[in-house]
């Protein structure tokens, strides 16, 4: 039965960082060219968090022997940090083969050969079934919600793109593989409040949260195959 651990980071003051590739709309985050654009401009962005701020999660979850998938590596440097950690067999996709072609000039530049970079669709994940132990995505899942609508009932066709992932995601994720989610936070409402005419098909899951620096929130799920959900 898979896992997944999922992180929400409330972004502070602290936090908020000048960023001038920013579009003028979150729906630009949609377009594969505007992806192109920035990444052929910018050498290194991290979302959300780097990765001081969980390595401890990975280092307790993720055995250095773990075969792993980044979902969405864009520019971030995560699996270098995590390479550095001891954990090399990773696979690195992002739909932009700009970023592609940067990530694997600037892993060869490091000597980091074990570390696989390839485009890939989150949504058509190219991988045979059981292939991986972990999959691990920061801020990639998010870009599906741009046109979400209301957080707490999306479109259907946003409900559709999420649930395609996550089934590709649960489809390559070993029977006792670990799916990690590091993703934007505002607060969480339980789906249990929903009508019941409004309810979505999901996996069953169950749910712990533990507070993480007093700004992020860790939860861990366990969950069944797809179709019981």
């Amino acid at each position: 039965m898979p896992n997944s651990l999922t992180m929400e980071s409330v972004p502070n003051q602290r936090d908020n960082k000048s960023d001038s590739f920013a579009p003028s709309t979150a729906l630009t985050y949609l377009d594969p060219h505007y992806w192109d654009e920035r990444f052929s401009e910018e050498e290194h962005y991290e979302w959300f968090k780097d990765y001081t701020h969980f390595r401890h999660l990975i280092l307790q979850h993720i055995p250095r022997s773990s075969s792993v998938l980044e979902v969405g590596c864009g520019n971030s440097q995560l699996s270098d940090e995590m390479y550095k950690d001891g954990i090399k067999n990773i696979t690195c996709t992002d739909l932009s083969p700009i970023a592609v072609d940067k990530v694997q000039k600037r892993l060869s530049s490091k000597g980091y050969k074990e570390i696989k970079a390839m485009v890939a669709d989150m949504l058509d994940l190219p991988f045979g079934d059981e292939t991986f132990d972990v999959i691990i995505e920061k801020g990639t899942m998010d870009v599906l919600f741009v046109d979400s609508g209301d957080p707490w009932n999306p479109n259907p066709v946003t409900i559709s793109k999420v649930k395609a992932m996550l089934q590709g995601i649960h489809r390559v994720l070993k029977p006792d593989g670990l799916f990690i989610s590091i993703s934007f936070g505002q607060g969480t409402q339980s789906l249990s409040t929903r009508p019941p005419s409004e309810s979505v098909a999901l996996p069953s899951i169950c749910l712990f949260q533990e507070e993480l620096e007093g700004e992020d929130y860790l939860f861990r799920t366990s969950i069944d195959e797809m179709e019981d959900g």
